[in-house]
């Protein structure tokens, strides 16, 4: 499957259930799930299975959870089929993801620093005082300019696609900012279901305890390409890795741009690996002749490999 890209959710697309049937019916599955639980000190798979839902949705548990289950799909995807990626990328948490599946962490390394990550991001914005909303149908720049008239932090955080811009920040800025949003002209705002300002300067100082957490860690040079969250670029080397995953907590996220500069550079079709379909809507917005194939579970497999035979026929 020629001008491939593999895509990794992030936080948001976790459920219950996810990765229950890639571990059912795959020993790499399940393996990943084993190797990633003794590094997190606990059971990710009847985490995921079973929940309770409440603990699935804890940052600190979300995050080693989502990513073990991308890698659990990425493993798959890779022991049963021939298909390789030109290019990785990642939307927020995903892009760790990413990273350890270009090669640039081990798997066990990965978990423990974003089971971390999400305790830091928890601790820097303690439960109700930050917030995100997704704002639909206005420009990025009438936006930013009520976030910057409105008393407060808050500023755009993603641009997802277009006619998507999500805002992050204290939570009285982020409903004001709704507010004026949806008296200015936007179709729709949507309050998600975090409690964590992600992307903004709030999380500031999650980056001094994350870069201190990464110093210990190895980080290698990746085997394929990286189109980052941050500039919609390719990088590659150790050195570019560690400084984009810390720049990322508190910059605004191009995914739109990252698709866009994929597209140019050949890739047709995106793999996204992981629960749910987030990214794959988000591309088909960006760019609606791209095929989008998702791998969450047996019969994701069976799409893939249906698609690549079809590609050699």
């Amino acid at each position: 499957m020629n001008g491939s890209a593999f895509v990794f959710p992030g936080q948001g697309s976790q459920k219950l259930g996810m990765g229950s049937d890639l571990a059912e019916n795959f020993d790499t599955a399940r393996l990943a799930f084993e190797e990633a639980s003794d590094a997190a000190g606990l059971n990710l798979l009847s985490l995921c299975k079973e929940g309770p839902v409440e603990e699935l949705n804890r940052t600190e548990l979300t995050q080693p959870a989502v990513l073990t289950v991308s890698m659990a799909a990425y493993r798959v995807l890779i022991s049963e089929t021939d298909i390789r990626p030109g290019y990785v990328a990642g939307h927020s948490l995903g892009e760790w993801t990413a990273v350890t599946a270009a090669g640039g962490f081990v798997l066990s390394d990965a978990v423990s620093l974003v089971r971390s990550r999400g305790r830091f991001m928890q601790e820097a914005s303690p439960e109700g005082e930050g917030a995100m909303a997704a704002v639909l149908g206005m420009e990025f720049e009438e936006l930013d300019e009520i976030c910057k008239e409105v008393g407060g932090m808050v500023v755009p955080a993603n641009i997802n696609c277009p006619g998507q811009i999500v805002i992050s920040g204290e939570k009285a800025a982020v409903e004001d900012v709704a507010e004026l949003s949806k008296e200015r002209g936007a179709k729709r705002v949507m309050l998600l279901l975090v409690s964590v300002p992600s992307h903004s300067p709030l999380m500031e100082p999650v980056c001094l305890r994350l870069k201190e957490a990464m110093e210990g860690v190895t980080i290698r040079d990746l085997s394929v390409p990286l189109v980052n969250n941050v500039e919609g670029k390719t990088i590659r080397t150790a050195e570019e890795i560690r400084e984009e995953l810390i720049k990322q907590l508190v910059s605004l996220l191009r995914w739109e741009q990252s698709i866009r500069e994929m597209a140019s550079l050949g890739v047709k079709t995106f793999i996204e690996l992981g629960p749910g379909k987030v990214l794959g809507n988000l591309i088909s917005r960006i760019q609606p002749g791209a095929r989008i194939i998702n791998l969450e579970d047996s019969e994701g497999l069976k799409a893939i490999q249906q698609a690549a035979k079809e590609g050699e026929g």
